[in-house]
């Protein structure tokens, strides 16, 4: 089987083995936290940069990272570069407790694309799915993510893509039901019944 093939494959399981999932949709309307050592703003090229133990909060979105770089273009949209060792994202899927993780050395989010790519030493998680690639891009809008190995030209074959994907239950399990019946009567008093003595 070759490189293409096998990666085809890997998203395809990851996909149909997990449940549609979305980021959440009101962090984009929601304000922009940010806190770092240092912090350079510079309106005229729609550029800004934070460094030093930089986290980014925005609704249920968290970044860190060591560096922190967004250039916004005319329509307002925003490219976000994150580096670390590594640089972490963590956002909250819509109407769920359960939450997307990534980490790489470097995070690219893409407000226009809706995308979040991590390279370099790449990880998501997502639930007790665990995919690790040299690349792994996850869409926001459709909750797919794509991982691969690397340069196919340059892959030696020891860099592969690796997944751990739990087995999703179609119902919950079955509780023990009692076996007696029990009847419940209504009474006609609010005091107990009274005893006989023989």
């Amino acid at each position: 089987m070759n490189k293409l093939t096998e990666r085809l494959l890997l998203l395809l399981l990851f996909a149909v083995t997990s449940d549609v999932a979305l980021a959440e949709q009101s962090d984009r309307d929601k304000p922009v936290h940010l806190e770092a050592n240092q912090v350079l703003i510079d309106d005229a090229r729609q550029f800004k940069s934070f460094e030093g133990r930089v986290q980014l909060l925005q609704g249920t979105l968290n970044i860190q990272a060591d560096r922190i770089e967004v250039r916004e273009d005319k329509e307002g949209y925003q490219h976000l570069t994150a580096t670390g060792h590594p640089a972490k994202f963590r956002q909250r899927y819509e109407g769920s407790d359960e939450y997307a993780e990534g980490y790489g050395e470097r995070i690219e989010y893409d407000t226009r694309a809706e995308t979040v790519d991590f390279y370099d030493h790449a990880r998501v998680k997502r639930g007790q799915d665990e995919v690790q690639g040299a690349r792994i891009t996850y869409s926001t809008k459709t909750g797919v993510f794509q991982a691969s190995a690397g340069n196919a030209a340059n892959n030696t074959g020891n860099d592969r893509v690796r997944a751990v994907l739990q087995p999703k239950r179609d119902k919950p399990p079955e509780t023990s039901k009692p076996t007696g019946t029990l009847t419940i009567q209504p009474s006609e008093t609010l005091s107990p019944p009274l005893t006989q003595k023989h």
